[in-house]
């Protein structure tokens, strides 16, 4: 059987190549899905910003900056789920910020029981 601290590092992992893959690889359709959906530029870069640094918080060897980098990507993730419902958007242009959520979700408690 596999042990839960070894799955939430796995899930580290995935956190952080999707990050760095969306907001480095693809940041063109980021650009084009923030002008669409209305925000300044200067939002978009913080939102990057922020996302990537709490990424990398994730691997921090210390449990209060794992707890302060996955909360900071669950109130990224709530904040894009709750924008795309409410502009109507299909669920197949959100599931990955759903899977993200619940994945940054699992690692936040797992951190947190860790205290």
């Amino acid at each position: 059987m596999l042990d839960l601290n070894f799955i939430v590092e796995a899930l580290k992992i995935v956190v952080t190549v999707a990050v760095f893959f969306v907001w480095f690889i693809r940041y063109d359709n980021i650009r084009k899905e923030f002008r669409a959906y209305g925000f300044p530029r200067w939002f978009r870069d913080l939102v990057g910003i922020l996302k990537i640094s709490f990424t990398v918080m994730l691997h921090s060897s210390l449990t209060e900056v794992v707890i302060i980098g996955s909360f900071g990507i669950v109130v990224l993730m709530l904040g894009a789920v709750l924008n795309h419902i409410r502009m109507g958007s299909n669920f197949r242009i959100y599931i990955a910020s759903v899977a993200m959520l619940v994945i940054t979700s699992v690692i936040f408690m797992q951190a947190i029981k860790l205290i």
